[in-house]
């Protein structure tokens, strides 16, 4: 606003530093489709409006990337993949056509761990390669949105839009150490994203604060006629958004399920809530039941969905696919019509107790995730990488949002002795 900068000069920036990310060793492989004159373009139309004073939005010439997932035109919607998206995309899914309206400069499309099928980002097929984490190339950047953690972490744009059905906006916004919001289901449009899990699935921002994701959120949650799950939506309101104190808020923690974690992440989050607790809110202790039921119906509800919309590809692109993504899509193979229907009647039951819980507290803490950002190792980078038991514990504490639908929102709290990001879930 000052005229000091324009968004044209940040536009010229950012060129520059995705050429350098291209050019490091290892590259950092956080955005994998992007095209300078299309950034030019949207940078200078946003100066001029900075000119004659009519800018669209708080986002009018504000550099944001999408995830792989989402439609944004001329890129190809690959998905992760080599087979899909075979010529570039005509029409911008809803987020992206939102962005484009508030003014804001799309400087690419950001990497995704394939078809959104794990929780490392580790995508080893020609197109997308493996995205570096910006604390420590040398470990992953977490997943399925890996690109879109790893560009807001690396100072590429300040916001970045993903999608998470278990955990793939916040296990990357947390292993990268920036914040991540998962909406309410149905909160932000999905239309235009590829709709790999229909009932798991929210968008959310990656932003490099709490306050940059209130006033994106703001900006996209809002009903979308081409999206039936969001049309009762209320509009988003900042309203109270900067309020001094904490007092009378009651924060729900559930000891038990909040201690399994990693000691080192543990010590940090118990500090967080102490600090929440100074601010003027009272922590409530709360019992959250069936955790373990849920978390397997959860598994249950998303593999069963993404099986039935990939039956095809699974036939006819089986070989094209990374190893991950075939042991994923064989497990969910295994799931009877029966398995699904309990997990559903599971969901049922799980959110008859948040509601209970949600009548006595204003939310419910967690830590983000139970460990740091895990290693990359050199076999990672042909074959790829799955380690269920890590993919169960960069999990745990994300599946009751998706499950239910609540929103969750992690924010960075502090860092491992290592040097890794730690960060807290409300």
């Amino acid at each position: 606003r000052s005229g000091k900068l324009t968004p044209s000069q940040v536009a010229k920036n950012i060129i520059a530093t995705l050429e350098d990310c291209d050019k490091s060793t290892p590259p950092l492989r956080a955005i994998v489709q992007w095209d300078p004159e299309q950034i030019m373009l949207m940078a200078e139309a946003s100066t001029a409006r900075y000119r004659n004073k009519c800018t669209l939005s708080y986002l009018d010439g504000i550099p944001v990337c999408l995830k792989e997932e989402f439609k944004v035109v001329p890129y190809h919607h690959r998905v992760g993949t080599v087979y899909l998206g075979t010529e570039p995309e005509t029409e911008d899914a809803t987020v992206a056509k939102k962005l484009r309206e508030a003014g804001a400069i799309i400087i690419g499309v950001s990497n995704m761990h394939e078809l959104g099928t794990g929780t490392t980002g580790c995508n080893p097929n020609r197109y997308h390669k493996i995205p570096r984490n910006p604390y420590k190339p040398n470990h992953f950047t977490g997943g399925s949105s890996s690109g879109s953690a790893a560009a807001v972490a690396a100072g590429l744009c300040p916001v970045a839009i993903g999608t998470d059905g278990g955990g793939s906006v916040r296990i990357p916004a947390s292993f990268c150490g920036v914040v991540g919001l998962k909406g309410t289901f149905g909160r932000i449009s999905s239309h235009g994203s590829l709709p790999l899990s229909y009932s798991t699935v929210s968008v959310g921002p990656i932003c490099t604060s709490v306050t940059d994701a209130a006033i994106v959120y703001s900006i996209l949650a809002e009903p979308d006629p081409l999206y039936p799950y969001g049309l009762k939506q209320p509009k988003a309101t900042l309203s109270d958004m900067c309020a001094p104190d904490l007092k009378g808020l009651k924060l729900g923690v559930d000891w038990s399920f909040f201690k399994a974690c990693d000691a080192e992440v543990l010590s940090i989050c118990e500090k967080a809530v102490e600090h929440l607790q100074s601010l003027g809110a009272s922590v409530v202790e709360v019992s959250l039941p069936e955790m373990e039921e849920m978390r397997v119906a959860h598994v249950i509800c998303i593999l069963s969905e993404m099986r039935d919309f990939l039956h095809p590809d699974f036939n006819k692109h089986f070989q094209e696919m990374n190893l991950e993504t075939r042991a994923n899509l064989a497990l969910a193979c295994q799931f009877t019509a029966l398995d699904y229907i309990t997990a559903n009647r599971q969901r049922t039951r799980t959110m008859g107790f948040l509601r209970e819980i949600f009548s006595t507290v204003n939310c419910i803490l967690t830590p983000a995730v139970a460990s740091t950002a895990p290693r990359i190792y050199e076999s990672d980078l042909v074959t790829g990488s799955s380690d269920l038991s890590l993919t169960v514990r960069s999990m745990r504490f994300m599946q009751l949002g998706n499950f239910t639908g609540i929103p969750g929102l992690v924010v960075p709290i502090g860092y491992s002795t290592a040097g890794l990001p730690i960060s807290f879930q409300v």
